[in-house]
């Protein structure tokens, strides 16, 4: 008699192991970080500006970043244009710097940044006071900067503050720091500390006062210094520094000062020639945090976080909200009532008559996945519209870039499956094309993550990937439309609304234009093209192996629709201002404009790619007369072509490839780049494709990984620029700080499973938004139609 063995904890574990349990992981992560990060608003508070100047470390490429913030690199014209906007409003931009020689080094160094050359504008001047006391003064800008030289927490400086306080117009920002002179002197006693207190306590009553006017008061802690570098006369201990940082901290930890700590950090990492003063690598950052503090509230710069309050949230947004909690509220009310009324049939006894209907699987709630949606939302928004969780600037290294890209091919090369089914023989079977679009998708996530668009042939390299999924646009459809003759108005509003759903919730919720989700609107656009042009006569019937053979004039009506498609390309690529001028029609002008009214981007977008789905096109119907004309037989799991003409193949593909990447090396500007780029984009894509299908081993192999990738892809693209990114792509998203490699582990992993979740509940709204009947279509359009007008009347569409 046979015995079942019970199964072992690892099986078990790994049965575990599924997108069910994974996605309820993340949904605990998020749980968690919002807790934390909760925790750590309510102990530090909600502004930036104590995370800017209390602390932050050194990246790979020796830039500054703060804790949990991001920080602007000002220009000398960011600089002045803050300025000059800040007077226009009619603010006084006063800063006052009072200490010793080293903040004299940073008023120098503060000055430097702003200034431009005196010849040019005879508005600066330099009004010495005795000296050493000093202000610099720019009327254009309405902007005065004053030094006033003080060793000690001396008279001179308490009697300064008391100064300030009593002005009508006190100083927007005050910098203060001393006691480097007593260190100097081996002065660390209990008593001098103690003296030292008592003479930082004189100033907290005119600190308060002038914080409550509205000015910024910080208090620099004095920098580390390098013993081993200092003159043989100087002795000065690091010790004495620190216990002299800590009485500061001690007595102004309870006024409105804030304590400006981080430049400490900044000047321990790079030193100075004579070990004293501060470097200018210190330097340069600490003017940074300056001008981060007072101007990112002012300036929409998406790359400074520092400081900065986050955008109001509209009413659109506001009602978008509503609405999904009205959803949220009346699947919990359905879901109750069902519950209850299965309660009452057990009660009354009727369990065993439901038993058989209890095996029916009802059809998933559209409402229920509408409030899944919009509870997912509700994370974006917290993510990307708020200062809840922190966010950083991106990092660029050779390392950061190619490292992950290798993680990422190894991983999927792990994951590859071979089948021996015919579908899978075929060339550009289905799990092939999911899979390329897998691959060029982790690719592209990672080049946005790193900042690598600042390398010319990695921009390049990726603008071939774009290229490719345009390309496979054209192929698909054009396969997809040559074998059923489908080309109705039910599969067009299909393939729009999977495009554009997401894409759409996000522009409410988000707040941002359509064009933001670039790559959305682009495919949106050129299969909306495809569509109308396949869609005029002649049309082209259902084919089949039959059907194909007998009808070969309809590849002359395929030569004639991409032969137009073609020239309404050419046509709006030779005139920039025609192109503008269609474009800009209203009302359909907000689907390709900006948040700055400019369609500027949409004409580059549209020109790079404007031949990539004519070439998809072209090769789907060369592939197919291939087929017709016996020059290849993807039937069976053998290579395509003779050993000679495999190896001839293989070797051209080879120079397509390595053509491109020449180019990309040798190419010196992004302008040209581009302009050659549409021309030649189809030799990486064709060549990849040779290497990819021309041997039957590769070509019935596939990674499973990239291509369950694949099937997220637009997802993905949409997502990441809200909970995996931040600050509209400018920064990364950070849930756990200090830690960069496990936040950016954790942040991807919820990342994925969030998109993978968005997909599942776009399946299962489709069939509601687009039934099978055309007429029903059309009356759903209707009603989408009703109800963006009013949205845009209000945005000014119309």
């Amino acid at each position: 008699m046979g015995s079942h063995s019970k199964r072992s904890s690892a099986e078990w574990f790994i049965d575990q192991l599924n997108v069910y349990n994974a996605k309820l992981l993340a949904f605990a992560l998020v749980l968690g970080f919002i807790g934390y990060h909760g925790i750590l608003h309510l102990r530090y508070g909600p502004d930036s500006c104590t995370w800017l100047l209390s602390s932050g470390r050194y990246k790979g490429d020796h830039e500054w970043q703060p804790y949990g913030c991001m920080l602007h690199k000002y220009s000398k014209t960011d600089a002045r244009r803050c300025l000059r906007y800040l007077a226009f409003w009619g603010k006084y931009n006063s800063f006052a710097f009072i200490g010793d020689s080293r903040i004299e080094q940073l008023y120098e160094y503060f000055i430097g940044v702003i200034k431009t050359r005196l010849d040019v504008d005879s508005s600066y001047s330099t009004i010495d006071h005795h000296m050493p006391n000093y202000t610099y003064v720019d009327s254009k800008l309405r902007l005065s900067i004053t030094f006033i030289w003080s060793e000690d927490v001396s008279k001179t400086m308490v009697e300064q503050f008391r100064t300030w306080q009593s002005s009508e117009r006190p100083p927007s920002v005050i910098v203060a720091s001393a006691g480097l002179q007593l260190v100097k002197n081996r002065n660390a006693t209990e008593q001098a500390l103690e003296e030292y207190k008592r003479n930082l306590t004189q100033l907290v009553q005119a600190v308060d006062r002038l914080a409550a006017r509205g000015s910024h008061v910080l208090w620099k802690t004095m920098e580390a210094v390098d013993v081993s570098r200092l003159r043989g006369d100087v002795k000065i201990n690091n010790a004495d520094i620190d216990a002299y940082n800590r009485a500061a901290l001690e007595i102004l930890q309870h006024s409105a000062i804030k304590m400006w700590e981080s430049p400490r950090l900044a000047s321990a990492a790079a030193s100075s020639t004579d070990g004293l003063s501060i470097s200018p690598t210190a330097l340069r950052h600490s003017a940074q945090i300056l001008l981060n503090m007072f101007c990112n509230d002012h300036m929409n710069f998406n790359d400074g976080t520092c400081c900065a309050l986050p955008e109001p949230c509209t009413q659109l947004q506001l009602l978008t909200f509503a609405l999904f909690l009205l959803c949220a509220v009346l699947a919990t009310i359905r879901r109750v009532w069902r519950w209850s009324q299965n309660i009452k049939q057990r009660m009354d006894g009727y369990s065993l008559v439901n038993q058989v209907n209890e095996k029916v699987v009802e059809p998933p709630s559209a409402m229920a996945a509408i409030a899944k949606l919009g509870m997912i939302m509700a994370y974006f928004y917290l993510c990307d519209r708020t200062n809840f969780f922190m966010k950083e600037n991106k990092y660029y290294s050779e390392w950061s870039f190619w490292l992950p890209v290798g993680y990422v091919f190894a991983l999927g090369l792990f994951f590859t499956d071979e089948s021996r089914s015919s579908s899978h023989s075929r060339v550009m079977h289905r799990e092939q094309t999911n899979e390329w679009k897998g691959w060029m998708q982790l690719v592209i996530l990672v080049y946005q993550v790193t900042g690598a668009s600042k390398v010319l042939p990695i921009y390049m390299l990726v603008r071939a990937l774009v290229s490719s999924y345009l390309f496979l646009t054209g192929y698909g459809h054009f396969y997809y439309t040559w074998k059923t003759g489908d080309i109705g108005l039910v599969r067009y509003f299909r393939v729009i609304f999977r495009l554009n759903f997401l894409t759409v919730v996000l522009c409410l919720t988000m707040n941002r234009p359509y064009q933001f989700y670039s790559f959305i609107p682009l495919v949106s656009f050129w299969y909306t093209l495809f569509f109308v042009i396949w869609a005029l006569p002649p049309h082209m019937a259902q084919s089949s192996s039959h059907t194909a053979d007998s009808k070969p004039y309809q590849y002359l009506y395929v030569a004639a629709k991409v032969i137009g498609l073609l020239i309404i390309v050419t046509v709006l690529y030779m005139s920039e201002v025609f192109f503008q001028k269609i474009f800009v029609t209203r009302p359909w002008k907000a689907l390709f404009v900006n948040a700055d009214d400019d369609i500027h981007q949409w004409w580059l977008d549209w020109k790079q790619d404007r031949y990539s789905m004519a070439y998809g096109i072209i090769f789907a119907t060369a592939y197919l007369l291939a087929q017709r004309y016996n020059l290849l037989d993807d039937n069976n799991h053998s290579n395509l072509f003779t050993p000679g003409l495999s190896l001839s193949a293989t070797l051209l593909a080879f120079m397509g490839l390595g053509s491109y990447v020449t180019f990309t090396f040798f190419c010196t500007n992004t302008f040209d780049c581009n302009e050659i780029h549409s021309y030649v984009t189809f030799l990486p894509i064709v060549s990849y494709i040779l290497l990819r299908n021309v041997s039957g081993a590769l070509r019935t192999r596939h990674s499973s990984l990239f291509a369950w990738f694949g099937t997220i892809t637009l997802e993905l693209f949409a997502s990441q620029s809200h909970i995996w990114l931040a600050a509209d792509t400018h920064g990364v998203l950070v849930l756990i700080p200090g830690a960069p490699i496990l936040n950016l582990i954790l942040t991807s992993y919820i990342f994925i499973f969030t998109a993978h979740e968005i997909h599942k509940l776009t399946a299962i709204i489709l069939p509601y938004a687009v039934p099978d009947d055309w007429k029903l279509v059309l009356r759903n359009f209707a009603i989408f139609l009703a109800i963006l007008v009013p949205i845009g009347i209000h945005d000014g569409m119309f």
